[in-house]
């Protein structure tokens, strides 16, 4: 039976009724059984465990290693890591997916020079389709209610967005992209996935190390200036799913959508994963333990580090990778 996962970001209530209308078309075409919505198929709100952003990351995870397709809405400036890092996890098994945005701008890494969809490039080179909803409607006759007529000027690009969505995913065979190996292609390669936000020396100490250890690496190309955006995501994909370890930085507000998109990928893999984050903040919802990072980003992840002292003593911690 085909399984569809509808990824979307669940810190506000518009994002979770954008998700919750995408899943309600989606299982209206393809049955109500066949659709998986995080948060309200695992009752999120009302789900007691003892320690529950683990069981809700194993919940999704085992959905997402039994689904056909998927849906990821993905929109604005700072991209949603939960969202990016389901989406690397089912790329990385060859899982189709489509991914929905509603953000009108577009990404150049220099002024003047060609758009993307995204400010990184690496969605859009996974994903076997991306649907636009970037424009406003026509406007209506609500002359005396502007605010109900922008509304409305807003539904008809959504609810046109997702029948485009729904018809493109149903339509779409299983491993759009060739999936990632559970046993790594290449061993001993590394890969090394830089903050785009944070410029530091952190990144050159840590392949130093990982070169004096025996290992290759491959550090990500994509978003530096005259790589070719688009060519580079695809090289970096292929080497992030074909080493035999990522090493990523997530700081930042929320982790960079590059090192969720890895992270995730490595999780559907079995690879480690090593994360730079040096902050202490965490977030905490109802009858959920403290959070140092999105829950599906804190639980893929091996082990965590603050600088190059610190990845050496995570490296030696990590047995099948530490010669």
């Amino acid at each position: 039976m085909a399984l569809f996962y509808v990824a979307h970001r669940l810190f506000a209530a518009h994002d979770r009724a954008v998700g919750a209308y995408i899943a309600s078309q989606l299982a209206e075409a393809a049955g109500a059984d066949s659709v998986f919505l995080p948060f309200c198929d695992t009752d999120e709100e009302n789900l007691v465990s003892g320690c529950k952003g683990r069981t809700l990351f194993e919940l999704d995870c085992a959905r997402l290693r039994r689904i056909t397709g998927m849906i990821a809405v993905l929109h604005g400036p700072s991209l949603d890591d939960g969202v990016c890092m389901e989406t690397g996890f089912a790329a990385a098994l060859g899982v189709p997916i489509v991914v929905v945005t509603t953000d009108f701008q577009t990404y150049a890494p220099v002024p003047g020079g060609p758009g993307s969809v995204f400010a990184d490039p690496l969605p859009e080179a996974i994903a076997a389709a991306v649907v636009r909803a970037h424009r406003l409607g026509p406007a209506g006759e609500h002359t005396g209610d502007r605010y109900r007529g922008f509304l409305e000027q807003n539904l008809p690009t959504i609810r046109a967005a997702t029948a485009q969505a729904v018809a493109t995913l149903l339509g779409t065979e299983r491993e759009s992209l060739p999936p990632a190996r559970a046993s790594p292609a290449i061993s001993k390669l590394a890969y090394l996935e830089p903050s785009p936000y944070i410029a530091d020396d952190m990144w050159a100490g840590v392949a130093r190390e990982l070169r004096a250890r025996g290992w290759q690496v491959h550090t990500a190309q994509r978003l530096l200036a005259g790589t070719g955006t688009a060519g580079a995501a695809r090289t970096d994909w292929a080497a992030a799913t074909s080493a035999e370890l990522a090493v990523v930085d997530t700081r930042g507000p929320e982790t960079p959508p590059g090192a969720a998109l890895i992270t995730g990928a490595c999780a559907a893999t079995g690879r480690p994963v090593l994360a730079a984050h040096t902050g202490t903040w965490h977030t905490v919802a109802d009858g959920r333990e403290p959070n140092w990072r999105n829950l599906m980003i804190q639980y893929a992840v091996t082990a965590r580090f603050s600088g190059t002292a610190g990845f050496t003593a995570a490296m030696d911690a990590l047995p099948c990778a530490a010669t």
